[in-house]
């Protein structure tokens, strides 16, 4: 048994699929498998189950996976760590952002500068969405994500510290049926049945929308989806149906021509610095990190906001 055993098991396991973890190591597939095979009979068990339509781990193969997950952090720490001895930061670092942060946001300048003073490291710079990145942290595929998230609680295995918590608030076009109740918040079964618009799904605000429907026994009728909040709100305004948003100063929706609705109970949009629990792996994620909170600012929690602020 040897380490790129453990390395292309784990692979396969959180892959799903030879094909997929055979390009993800960029090796030949049947290589792949013949190497698989002969972890196998080094330890007498099946650790996959090939039968099915993904490649899942087998009774062993669970039991097996975290001791192979703690070997290969354990020598990826050793390199880490000698390295550190040196006073040279090296390595890799993988940032995800949800759409939009860029722009409320200097994380640029942040990540120039870190660079400057570590040329050594090397830095990927990401937009998705926040259910794909969260797959992508757990798998350590991802240092850090600024992410949305469902609620004040951070996603399973992982630790997030909230930057951005606003009220999630409809807007509508001037002469909408739903403006018939603005004297009061509006209720969440009130858009039963209603055409609106959305970020996509994977994305956190949409993730709160389906949630939130679906405690008031309905499935939302999507009509439009955009990649980010301001486009939404140009869609309500052309009068194509209500959009589904964060909070926006009373100034920008005049602006716009818009009218907003506070909802009841009411959902809020939250983003969060976000990494796997136990802290980034890496020395130069670490390093990393505080200057990205600093950037990020203390955690806010307020009741308006700029309608491009908040992405997935």
């Amino acid at each position: 048994m040897d380490l790129r055993q453990l390395l292309f098991f784990v692979t396969v396991v959180e892959e799903g699929s030879f094909t997929r973890a055979a390009e993800r190591l960029h090796l030949a597939q049947p290589g792949l498998s013949a190497r698989i095979r002969q972890l196998e009979r080094e330890l007498g068990h099946p650790l996959v189950d090939r039968t099915g339509r993904s490649v899942t781990p087998t009774e062993v193969g669970d039991a097996v996976l975290p001791y192979a997950r703690a070997a290969l952090e354990a020598v990826e720490n050793v390199r880490h760590t000698t390295e550190a001895f040196t006073g040279l930061l090296r390595g890799h670092v993988s940032v995800g952002l949800v759409s939009g942060a860029t722009g409320q946001f200097d994380i640029a300048a942040v990540l120039a500068d870190f660079h400057s003073e570590h040329p050594g490291v090397d830095i990927a710079l990401t937009e998705d969405t926040s259910e794909r990145m969260l797959q992508a942290l757990r798998r350590g595929e991802l240092d850090i994500g600024v992410l949305g998230l469902m609620d004040e609680h951070p996603p399973e295995g992982t630790t997030a510290e909230i930057v951005i918590d606003e009220p999630v608030v409809v807007a509508v076009a001037p002469g909408d049926p739903l403006l018939a109740q603005s004297d009061r918040p509006l209720p969440v079964a009130a858009l039963r049945d209603r055409a609106l618009i959305s970020l996509p799904r994977g994305t956190g605000l949409r993730g709160v929308l389906e949630r939130a429907c679906a405690q008031a026994g309905f499935r939302p009728r999507v009509a439009f989806e955009a990649a980010a909040p301001p486009l939404l709100a140009r869609l309500a305004a052309r009068g194509l149906g209500a959009a589904v948003i964060p909070a926006m100063p009373p100034a920008t929706a005049a602006t716009l021509g818009l009218r907003t609705l506070h909802l009841t109970p009411q959902p809020r949009a939250r983003v969060g610095l976000t990494w796997r629990t136990g802290g980034p792996a890496s020395p130069a994620a670490r390093a990393l990190l505080p200057r990205l909170r600093a950037v990020l600012g203390v955690p806010r929690k307020g009741d308006s906001g700029a309608p491009d602020e908040y992405g997935a």
